[in-house]
């Protein structure tokens, strides 16, 4: 053995040494008495050519939905601007919230030194639509023919009030940074569908409004204690779409193609000394990596898209970066078997300026989102497709700041808001929830964060109790050890 190899050798603990025995025995065990549907579906991954789908665990049960294409709203959106009608509010403008329905309730520092809680009613006109008779907001035209495709959810909930933890509780399952987020899990649950593209992409798109955005970084897709390959591979927006994907000026594929070789030689020398299975983790990327060459500048290419589509999608489609045209890539990631596409956009936190920045916002994704939805419906994808639409927490009926009845502003609220979703075995058409009448907590049928990412899980083929991860001695899951249940009115 090479002293370098030596000394990594010896310094590894016996805990990490205990670990790998552990993993190795419990792997053997699985392997002899485990079979049922997991067992079938991985065989069936194999068979296809699925690559690393044939080392995932595999689902539980039948899956209703096999991809997921989830676009969070960055900033938290007013859920009674836009889908929570609440035209009684229209007779307390500019009138206290009574505290009998705050109740003490915890609030940001932005408004607890406020000393009155001016009631602020929407200044947008709401209509009823489709077969369900969803109430939908007049920003929202487009998106409002399609409610008998989406599954409201008018009373989530969420223990965080801040956005960093909010969006990292939505994401993984805990306010604390670290854990492996909802499309990491998915990434080990059930693998990849596509050799040459990721199993798991995320996409930043570019709001028209920039007045108020939050931070987004890296840490909101990472695969935290899971193996490295189950992060997302963040696409760029603009220029290349992923950094150095391209052989440097001078270098042909058959030199990058020979490094690569002389790397992988290095790496599994590496792992037969040490054993380390990130290792293994390092040489699939940079294969990963190679094939992207070739597949990833024809994924992005949309010069093959019809005029139909790019009417159906709108004009923005046509500009990389906006949320059209990374709405018209999620359906082409999609058709390529990209397994969990997330989709983030910022500027939803209207402290201030809802009559300019919201109209802004909602155009940016009305037409998209319901382009996206019929393009699925379409080509046959929004069964087996499970699509979200959600913010981290909702906002206030008070007005934070000045208050007028063409304008104002409002705080966080984690009490009450409003999420959507539609295919993947959703039942469509469906409202789900109540809040009261200011909006502010829920009367009937609370669905807890906690209980979503269940219903989700559940969806793509797995019970979240038992679909877990051995680390740190705990046997931890996306919707860890406090109470969560699958909310089954939501399903078809």
């Amino acid at each position: 053995m090479h002293p370098v190899f030596g000394e990594w050798v010896r310094a590894e603990t016996r805990r990490q040494f205990f670990s790998r025995g552990a993993n190795a025995l419990g792997a053997a065990a699985m392997a002899s008495l485990y079979g049922g549907f997991a067992g079938s579906a991985r065989a069936a991954a194999h068979d296809a050519g699925d690559g690393p789908a044939a080392n995932a665990p595999g689902p539980h049960f039948h899956p209703k939905a096999k991809q997921v294409i989830y676009l969070h709203m960055v900033g938290g959106p007013s859920q009674m601007d836009l889908f929570d009608y609440k035209p009684q509010m229209q007779e307390w403008f500019d009138k206290d919230l009574p505290d009998t329905v705050r109740m003490g309730q915890r609030l940001t520092t932005m408004t607890s030194g406020q000393k009155r809680f001016p009631i602020a009613p929407s200044k947008f006109k709401f209509a009823q639509h489709g077969q369900c008779g969803m109430w939908v907001s007049e920003l929202l035209p487009n998106l409002a023919k399609s409610v008998d495709d989406l599954c409201f959810i008018r009373s989530m909930q969420t223990d965080a009030i801040n956005h960093e933890p909010a969006i990292c509780y939505m994401q993984t399952g805990n306010q604390i940074t670290g854990r492996p987020c909802l499309g990491s899990w998915v990434s080990y649950g059930l693998g990849s569908m596509n050799h040459d593209l990721p199993t798991f992409v995320v996409l930043v798109a570019k709001p028209t409004n920039t007045e108020q955005v939050q931070a987004i970084s890296a840490r909101l897709w990472s695969a935290g204690y899971l193996s490295g390959e189950h992060a997302g591979v963040s696409f760029r927006s603009g220029g290349d779409p992923i950094l150095y994907i391209n052989n440097p000026a001078g270098v042909p594929a058959g030199v990058r193609r020979t490094t690569l070789d002389g790397l992988r030689e290095l790496n599994e020398l590496n792992y037969r000394q040490v054993g380390d299975p990130e290792t293994h983790t390092r040489i699939q990327q940079y294969e990963l990596a190679f094939r992207m060459q070739s597949s990833v500048p024809e994924l992005t290419d949309l010069s093959g898209e019809t005029e139909a589509t790019f009417k159906l999608y709108g004009e923005t489609a046509r500009k990389p970066g906006s949320f059209g045209h990374t709405a018209l890539l999620a359906r082409r990631m999609i058709e390529r078997g990209v397994r969990f596409v997330q989709v983030y956009l910022n500027n939803w936190d209207t402290h201030a300026n809802v009559a300019g920045r919201l109209p802004d916002q909602c155009r940016d994704i009305d037409q998209p989102c319901y382009a996206l939805i019929q393009d699925l419906k379409a080509r046959g994808l929004l069964d087996e497709t499970l699509v979200i639409w959600g913010g981290e927490f909702g906002r206030t009926i008070y007005s934070q700041g000045g208050l007028s009845k063409e304008n104002y502003g409002r705080d966080h609220h984690p009490r009450c808001f409003t999420m959507w979703a539609a295919g993947g075995g959703m039942k469509g058409g469906t409202i789900y929830g109540e809040t009261d009448d200011f909006s502010y907590n829920i009367v009937r049928d609370p669905v807890h964060v906690r209980d979503f990412h269940a219903t989700v899980l559940h969806q793509l083929g797995f019970d979240h109790q038992r679909f877990t991860y051995r680390f740190q001695g705990l046997d931890q899951r996306l919707t860890t050890v406090e109470p969560a249940h699958v909310v089954r009115e939501l399903l078809a």
